[in-house]
């Protein structure tokens, strides 16, 4: 056990001294989430809001898409993104691959259901007798959606601090289409995953700790925000 007490203390070495490697790393992954996590709110929240807000025929079946797309596995995206962008893919000649516009692709292929879906539920889950009573006190159409919008704002940073977390956290797209170049597209857990596997423990335990912290930092705004509404 004396590996993991020595692997903790090198760990908040590196953490202190800003050790470049590690900071590298951890400012790449922060780029490529929250450029991926901006994309699927600008495309997501809409999609949601109109699939939680409106009937229209095939509803159902959409939503049970969207839902069935939650579970996609990150290998999964990966395969596909890279089929697309590598040179005798379609996006080849767009030279994405190994690149950080790369990952943001596959980030975003791979959370834009978790947002879709969860503010379709955030939607679904308001008051059956808020549209009526809107109408009833003359609102307008676009009243009505800035009030439906504020009702479930909750829901809404829900739903982003969720993809946020699954952006960060994921593996499968980071290490197939970033290619873990270091300097360049190596994220927190491609280099969890390199590091550890070298045998060094230090590294990869400190940037475990960063990605906890991002976590928790995350999610305690959410919190926070609650608190103050």
């Amino acid at each position: 056990m004396d590996y993991l007490y020595e692997g903790f203390i090198n760990a908040f070495v590196l953490l202190i001294h800003g050790h470049e490697e590690t900071y590298d790393a951890v400012f790449t992954t922060v780029r490529a989430s929250s450029l991926s996590i901006l994309l699927s709110l600008l495309a997501g929240l809409p999609l949601g809001f109109f699939m939680g807000h409106y009937e229209f025929p095939g509803r159902r079946q959409l939503r049970a898409v969207v839902d069935t797309l939650l579970a996609l596995p990150t290998v999964v995206v990966g395969l596909l993104v890279y089929a697309f962008i590598t040179r005798r893919g379609p996006m080849g000649e767009m030279d994405l691959l190994f690149n950080l516009s790369g990952i943001v692709i596959g980030q975003f292929i791979l959370i834009i259901p978790v947002v879709v879906a969860l503010t379709a539920s955030g939607i679904e889950s308001l008051d059956e007798r808020l549209k009526p009573t809107l109408i009833t006190l003359g609102a307008g159409r676009n009243r009505i959606l800035l009030s439906t919008l504020y009702e479930a704002r909750f829901a809404l940073m829900t739903a982003a601090v969720t993809a946020y977390s699954r952006a960060i956290s994921e593996v499968g797209v980071s290490m197939m289409v970033g290619g873990n170049i270091k300097w360049h597209t190596r994220t927190i857990t491609t280099a969890i995953a390199l590091e550890t596997g070298k045998g060094e423990f230090a590294m990869g335990i400190a940037l475990g700790i960063v990605l906890l912290l991002i976590g928790f930092f995350v999610n305690w705004v959410l919190i926070f925000f609650r608190k103050r509404a």
